[in-house]
Protein backbone atom coordinates (compact mmCIF):
# COMPACT_ATOMS: atom_id res chain seq x y z
CA UNK A 1 0.00 0.00 0.00
CA UNK A 2 1.30 3.31 -0.95
CA UNK A 3 1.93 6.44 1.64
CA UNK A 4 0.33 9.45 1.34
CA UNK A 5 2.45 12.28 -0.20
CA UNK A 6 0.85 14.96 1.08
CA UNK A 7 1.06 14.54 4.62
CA UNK A 8 -1.36 16.92 6.89
CA UNK A 9 -0.70 17.94 10.06
CA UNK A 10 -4.02 18.89 11.37
CA UNK A 11 -4.06 21.19 15.13
CA UNK A 12 -7.90 19.95 16.58
CA UNK A 13 -6.45 16.93 18.30
CA UNK A 14 -4.85 19.55 20.88
CA UNK A 15 -7.07 21.61 21.58
CA UNK A 16 -8.16 19.96 25.04
CA UNK A 17 -4.53 20.39 26.43
CA UNK A 18 -3.67 23.41 24.82
CA UNK A 19 -6.74 24.86 25.84
CA UNK A 20 -6.09 24.04 29.30
CA UNK A 21 -2.04 24.86 29.20
CA UNK A 22 -3.11 28.21 27.43
CA UNK A 23 -5.03 29.06 30.41
CA UNK A 24 -3.13 27.94 33.15
CA UNK A 25 0.49 29.97 31.76
CA UNK A 26 -1.99 33.15 31.03
CA UNK A 27 -3.47 33.10 34.58
CA UNK A 28 -0.18 31.72 36.85
CA UNK A 29 1.83 34.79 35.01
CA UNK A 30 -1.16 37.65 35.35
CA UNK A 31 -2.63 36.76 38.67
CA UNK A 32 0.52 35.90 40.63
CA UNK A 33 2.19 38.78 39.00
CA UNK A 34 -0.94 41.07 39.89
CA UNK A 35 -0.04 39.86 43.52
CA UNK A 36 2.78 40.60 43.56
CA UNK A 37 2.27 44.27 41.89
CA UNK A 38 0.04 45.08 44.43
CA UNK A 39 1.68 43.68 47.26
CA UNK A 40 4.55 45.71 46.21
CA UNK A 41 2.82 49.15 45.19
CA UNK A 42 1.05 49.31 49.13
CA UNK A 43 4.58 49.07 50.32
CA UNK A 44 4.84 46.36 52.20
CA UNK A 45 8.30 44.48 52.57
CA UNK A 46 10.23 41.95 50.42
CA UNK A 47 9.65 39.22 52.64
CA UNK A 48 5.60 39.80 52.45
CA UNK A 49 5.96 39.98 48.47
CA UNK A 50 7.63 36.67 48.00
CA UNK A 51 5.32 34.87 50.70
CA UNK A 52 2.35 36.19 48.47
CA UNK A 53 3.74 35.36 44.90
CA UNK A 54 4.94 31.73 46.50
CA UNK A 55 1.38 31.34 48.55
CA UNK A 56 -0.24 32.75 45.14
CA UNK A 57 1.14 29.98 43.11
CA UNK A 58 0.48 27.45 45.11
CA UNK A 59 -2.89 28.13 45.74
CA UNK A 60 -3.74 29.20 41.90
CA UNK A 61 -2.16 25.53 40.66
CA UNK A 62 -4.15 23.55 42.93
CA UNK A 63 -7.01 25.72 41.97
CA UNK A 64 -6.53 25.59 38.73
CA UNK A 65 -6.02 21.74 38.60
CA UNK A 66 -9.28 21.38 40.53
CA UNK A 67 -11.54 23.88 38.25
CA UNK A 68 -10.38 22.49 34.90
CA UNK A 69 -10.65 18.49 36.53
CA UNK A 70 -14.57 19.23 37.46
CA UNK A 71 -15.18 21.47 34.20
CA UNK A 72 -13.69 18.64 31.97
CA UNK A 73 -15.20 15.97 33.62
CA UNK A 74 -18.56 17.15 33.73
CA UNK A 75 -18.24 17.12 29.67
CA UNK A 76 -17.24 13.42 29.73
CA UNK A 77 -20.41 12.67 32.16
CA UNK A 78 -22.61 14.12 29.58
CA UNK A 79 -20.46 12.14 26.78
CA UNK A 80 -20.82 9.24 28.95
CA UNK A 81 -24.44 9.84 29.36
CA UNK A 82 -25.32 10.34 25.74
CA UNK A 83 -23.13 7.03 24.55
CA UNK A 84 -25.01 4.72 27.36
CA UNK A 85 -28.28 5.96 25.54
CA UNK A 86 -26.79 5.37 22.21
CA UNK A 87 -25.95 1.84 23.08
CA UNK A 88 -29.19 0.95 24.34
CA UNK A 89 -30.71 2.63 21.30
CA UNK A 90 -28.74 0.39 18.90
CA UNK A 91 -30.06 -2.42 21.81
CA UNK A 92 -33.62 -2.23 21.43
CA UNK A 93 -34.02 -0.26 17.92
CA UNK A 94 -31.03 -1.28 15.24
CA UNK A 95 -33.42 -0.78 12.75
CA UNK A 96 -34.31 2.94 13.29
CA UNK A 97 -30.85 4.09 14.39
CA UNK A 98 -29.33 2.47 10.72
CA UNK A 99 -32.42 4.97 9.35
CA UNK A 100 -31.15 7.38 11.37
CA UNK A 101 -27.37 7.44 10.24
CA UNK A 102 -28.56 7.00 6.64
CA UNK A 103 -30.36 10.04 7.31
CA UNK A 104 -27.29 12.35 8.72
CA UNK A 105 -25.40 10.92 5.57
CA UNK A 106 -28.04 12.15 3.19
CA UNK A 107 -28.36 15.56 4.44
CA UNK A 108 -24.37 15.76 4.24
CA UNK A 109 -25.27 15.16 0.44
CA UNK A 110 -24.72 11.70 -0.06
CA UNK A 111 -27.57 9.76 -2.65
CA UNK A 112 -30.07 7.95 -0.86
CA UNK A 113 -28.23 4.55 -2.24
CA UNK A 114 -24.59 5.56 -0.96
CA UNK A 115 -25.79 7.13 1.97
CA UNK A 116 -27.95 4.13 3.04
CA UNK A 117 -24.74 1.40 2.18
CA UNK A 118 -22.23 3.87 3.79
CA UNK A 119 -24.61 3.58 7.43
CA UNK A 120 -24.67 -0.29 6.52
CA UNK A 121 -20.68 -0.49 6.37
CA UNK A 122 -20.73 1.74 9.25
CA UNK A 123 -22.79 0.14 11.19
CA UNK A 124 -21.22 -3.57 10.53
CA UNK A 125 -18.21 -2.57 11.36
CA UNK A 126 -18.48 -0.13 14.68
CA UNK A 127 -22.20 0.82 14.91
CA UNK A 128 -21.65 3.16 18.30
CA UNK A 129 -18.62 4.65 16.93
CA UNK A 130 -20.72 5.12 13.84
CA UNK A 131 -23.21 7.02 15.85
CA UNK A 132 -21.15 8.58 18.55
CA UNK A 133 -19.01 10.53 15.54
CA UNK A 134 -21.92 11.68 13.39
CA UNK A 135 -24.41 11.70 15.49
CA UNK A 136 -23.21 13.09 18.20
CA UNK A 137 -20.37 14.52 17.37
CA UNK A 138 -18.13 12.54 19.85
CA UNK A 139 -14.54 11.71 18.53
CA UNK A 140 -11.42 9.75 20.10
CA UNK A 141 -9.40 12.53 19.84
CA UNK A 142 -11.92 15.65 21.13
CA UNK A 143 -13.11 13.34 24.03
CA UNK A 144 -12.99 15.16 27.20
CA UNK A 145 -9.94 14.15 29.46
CA UNK A 146 -10.02 15.56 33.07
CA UNK A 147 -6.73 14.39 34.32
CA UNK A 148 -5.28 15.41 31.63
CA UNK A 149 -6.54 18.75 31.23
CA UNK A 150 -6.18 19.51 35.04
CA UNK A 151 -2.59 18.24 35.03
CA UNK A 152 -1.68 20.19 32.12
CA UNK A 153 -3.49 23.70 33.48
CA UNK A 154 -1.79 23.19 37.07
CA UNK A 155 1.80 22.49 35.15
CA UNK A 156 1.04 25.38 33.12
CA UNK A 157 -0.03 27.86 35.59
CA UNK A 158 3.10 26.91 37.72
CA UNK A 159 5.41 27.32 35.13
CA UNK A 160 3.92 31.30 34.46
CA UNK A 161 3.53 32.04 38.15
CA UNK A 162 7.23 31.11 38.47
CA UNK A 163 8.54 34.96 36.39
CA UNK A 164 6.81 36.68 39.01
CA UNK A 165 8.23 34.61 41.81
CA UNK A 166 11.18 34.90 40.48
CA UNK A 167 10.89 38.79 40.00
CA UNK A 168 10.04 39.21 43.32
CA UNK A 169 12.95 36.85 45.05
CA UNK A 170 15.68 38.82 42.41
CA UNK A 171 14.47 42.75 41.39
CA UNK A 172 15.61 45.09 43.91
CA UNK A 173 13.34 45.62 46.11
CA UNK A 174 12.27 49.64 45.11
CA UNK A 175 11.57 48.35 41.55
CA UNK A 176 9.72 45.14 42.34
CA UNK A 177 6.73 46.66 40.67
CA UNK A 178 8.04 47.86 37.81
CA UNK A 179 10.21 44.70 36.88
CA UNK A 180 7.67 42.32 37.76
CA UNK A 181 5.27 44.58 35.30
CA UNK A 182 7.64 44.63 32.17
CA UNK A 183 8.67 40.69 32.73
CA UNK A 184 5.24 39.89 32.91
CA UNK A 185 4.70 41.84 29.08
CA UNK A 186 7.56 39.83 27.97
CA UNK A 187 6.25 37.11 29.27
CA UNK A 188 3.05 37.14 28.54
CA UNK A 189 4.01 38.11 24.71
CA UNK A 190 6.06 34.72 24.51
CA UNK A 191 2.98 32.63 25.75
CA UNK A 192 0.48 34.05 23.62
CA UNK A 193 2.83 34.03 20.30
CA UNK A 194 3.58 30.27 21.21
CA UNK A 195 -0.11 29.32 21.68
CA UNK A 196 -1.11 31.46 18.83
CA UNK A 197 1.41 29.38 16.84
CA UNK A 198 0.45 25.72 18.26
CA UNK A 199 -3.13 26.51 17.03
CA UNK A 200 -2.23 27.54 13.76
CA UNK A 201 -2.89 31.31 14.27
CA UNK A 202 -0.75 34.52 13.62
CA UNK A 203 1.41 34.73 16.80
CA UNK A 204 1.31 38.50 16.84
CA UNK A 205 -1.95 38.71 17.37
CA UNK A 206 -2.01 35.81 20.09
CA UNK A 207 0.79 38.24 21.59
CA UNK A 208 -0.78 41.65 21.49
CA UNK A 209 -3.78 40.07 22.76
CA UNK A 210 -2.79 38.64 25.93
CA UNK A 211 -0.74 41.77 26.21
CA UNK A 212 -3.43 44.08 26.18
CA UNK A 213 -5.28 42.48 28.94
CA UNK A 214 -1.88 41.76 31.08
CA UNK A 215 -1.53 45.45 30.76
CA UNK A 216 -4.44 46.42 32.06
CA UNK A 217 -4.47 43.45 35.33
CA UNK A 218 -1.09 45.34 36.35
CA UNK A 219 -2.41 48.94 36.47
CA UNK A 220 -5.27 47.47 38.41
CA UNK A 221 -3.47 45.35 40.70
CA UNK A 222 -0.77 48.35 41.09
CA UNK A 223 -3.80 51.06 41.69
CA UNK A 224 -5.45 48.66 44.15
CA UNK A 225 -2.32 48.62 46.11
CA UNK A 226 -1.08 52.23 46.46
CA UNK A 227 -4.54 52.14 48.26
CA UNK A 228 -3.71 50.55 50.85
CA UNK A 229 -0.25 51.94 51.34
CA UNK A 230 1.39 49.95 53.93
CA UNK A 231 4.03 52.47 54.25
CA UNK A 232 2.37 55.35 55.36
Amino acid sequence: MSRSRHPEVHRSDRVGWLRAAVLGANDGIVSVAGLVVGIAASGAPASTVLATGVAGTVAGAMSMAAGEYVSVQSQADAEHADLTVERRELHEDPRSELDELTAIYRHRGLSPELAREVAVQLTAHDALAAHARDELGITEELRARPVQAAAASAAAFIAGAALPVLTALLAPHAHVAQITTASTLVGLCITGALAAYAGGAAPVRGALRVMFWGALAMAAAAAIGRLFNTAL
